[in-house]
């Protein structure tokens, strides 16, 4: 296919690149990071999506995207359809989808779970809202890029099991954190909690896939000193956007907004800006019980 890819940043570049690998044609705009190896290099986002008969974009925030939506879908040809990866506001997403359909444009909400590792090995996740037939049609694009993909329903909905995903995996990476630094406080050791949890009822991708313990399970950012593969602000962003969506739907989440309330104070006042989000492990080490 011909594919107008636009955001090639962390995530966008290696996703990109995938669909390259696959032998797709991409063209690409990103004002400020340089296009993958294959990818030709477009002059706009309106340039990128000339002629394209999927643009995918990969964006930081509604606002970005309503923008970026609004100067490709004139430049789309009719029937294209539009791919938001981006994670976003259900209503940002609703009303991309609304905009192109009174264009005679389609689109799709696919955001994804995996992480920066997850884009570059291809093995990301994609939940999707959107008509059945317009999925139909991207499937083999996501599918390039990813090892699963689920529709969940119409616009808007890839972006509810999205925000759902990510409040359950900021609560019980919390969980996870805070129960070494207990371990430590009572003598235990690490390993030795790895090997329980990890196969008793506690498990959970947060302790066997991601652990936050240096040396510990499979290698994560904790092994490398933190370093992002899901940054601790996406995570808040995510968070914030699932209790958003919560007061809207006069949803009851005391554990996603505490989740909120934490990762927002590690953010903005306790330095975890720029560190994974897995880094609330050291935070809980260094602290004690709070009166």
């Amino acid at each position: 296919m011909k594919i107008g890819f636009i955001g090639l940043g962390n995530m966008g570049a290696p996703m990109a690149a995938n669909l390259v690998k696959a032998g797709h044609e991409v063209r690409g705009f990103d004002p400020s990071a340089a296009c993958p190896e294959g990818v030709s290099r477009a002059v706009s986002a309106a340039d990128a999506a000339a002629g394209a008969e999927v643009v995918i974009t990969m964006l930081p925030d509604g606002p970005n995207l309503r923008a970026v939506v609004a100067e490709v879908i004139p430049a789309m040809a009719p029937g294209a359809v539009l791919c938001d990866c981006s994670t976003v506001d259900i209503d940002s997403a609703r009303a991309v989808a609304l905009l192109a359909g009174e264009a005679g444009r389609h689109a799709v909400d696919a955001p994804v779970s995996g992480g920066v590792s997850g884009a570059a090995a291809g093995t990301l996740t994609f939940m999707v809202g959107g008509p059945a037939a317009v999925f139909a049609r991207v499937e083999p694009l996501l599918k390039a890029m990813g090892s699963r993909t689920v529709h969940c329903g119409t616009a808007g909905a890839g972006q509810a099991a999205k925000l759902c995903n990510n409040m359950i995996l900021g609560a019980t990476m919390i969980a996870t954190c805070e129960a070494f630094a207990l371990a430590d406080k009572l003598g235990l050791d690490r390993q030795k909690l790895f090997d329980v949890v990890s196969t008793s009822t506690g498990s959970s991708w947060s302790m066997n896939a991601y652990c936050p313990a240096p040396g510990i399970g499979p290698v994560s950012p904790a092994d490398r000193g933190y370093a992002p593969g899901f940054a601790a602000e996406l995570m808040l962003k995510d968070l914030r956007l699932g209790q958003q969506a919560a007061a809207s739907a006069d949803a009851d989440t005391p554990m996603g907004e505490l989740a909120t309330r934490l990762y927002a104070r590690f953010v903005e006042e306790e330095g975890g800006r720029g560190r994974d989000f897995s880094a609330m492990l050291p935070r809980f080490a260094g602290r004690g019980r709070e009166a």
